[in-house]
């Protein structure tokens, strides 16, 4: 399998994508185009990125090929059992399921306000009442998961899934910005960063030499 990504210090949803990929316990090769500028766009324009329109991430499976994070998520767990990616209790999984399709659906307000920059560390101090509402409604739901699922282990449902791959960037947010959390959401941000996978990423952002300007200036 071939997995292309985007800049791992501010490609969230190559984020996604690569956590699912390491979570499927496959080998994959990592294939990491920078963002933005001429080269992105010249290679935009590669047969490999057709199916998704120039979007990363993108798996190939010989000549199967996939885009957009979940649908990798699910054609993984399809590979190896859902059961390494979803909890087995119903009433979880369905849990799991809503929590990762809303994520994937929605927080605009702070995609927008609170661009991925796994380097950068700020006090964003000027929030809007929409990123606000997003933050407290994604705290919300890290809590009732935590309480009603989390008994097994530090992460969302107990041991790490997909719920924790979807909220992962989530996670490189609110550490960047500075957001102030309770501490059951200190607690869970920890170990997800601590993820021997999450600072394997963490470590290869910090090595990258790319800077996207727009993403530096925000507050």
């Amino acid at each position: 399998m071939k997995l292309i990504i985007g800049n791992k210090n501010y490609s969230s949803w190559s984020l996604r994508g690569w956590l699912a990929a390491k979570q499927s316990g496959l080998h994959f090769e990592e294939i990491t185009v920078p963002m933005l500028g001429e080269h992105w766009e010249n290679r935009k324009q590669d047969d490999q990125f057709q199916p998704s329109s120039g979007k990363v991430p993108i798996l190939w499976d010989g000549d199967t090929v996939i885009w957009d994070s979940l649908a990798i998520l699910e054609y993984l767990a399809d590979k190896v059992g859902r059961d390494r990616f979803w909890p087995k209790d119903d009433t979880a999984r369905g849990m799991a399921r809503a929590m990762v399709a809303e994520m994937h659906s929605s927080y605009a307000s702070l995609r927008k306000e609170m661009p991925m920059n796994v380097r950068r560390r700020i006090k964003l101090e000027d929030i809007s009442e929409q990123t606000k509402s997003e933050v407290v409604r994604i705290l919300q739901l890290w809590a009732e998961a935590r309480a009603r699922h989390g008994s097994a282990g530090p992460f969302l449902f107990g041991t790490f899934g997909a719920a924790d791959i979807f909220y992962a960037p989530v996670v490189s947010r609110f550490i960047t910005y500075g957001i102030g959390v309770p501490g059951f959401a200190q607690s869970y941000m920890q170990a997800v960063w601590e993820h021997d996978w999450m600072a394997q990423w963490v470590a290869s952002s910090e090595e990258e030499e790319w800077v996207i300007e727009q993403y530096e200036t925000v507050g």
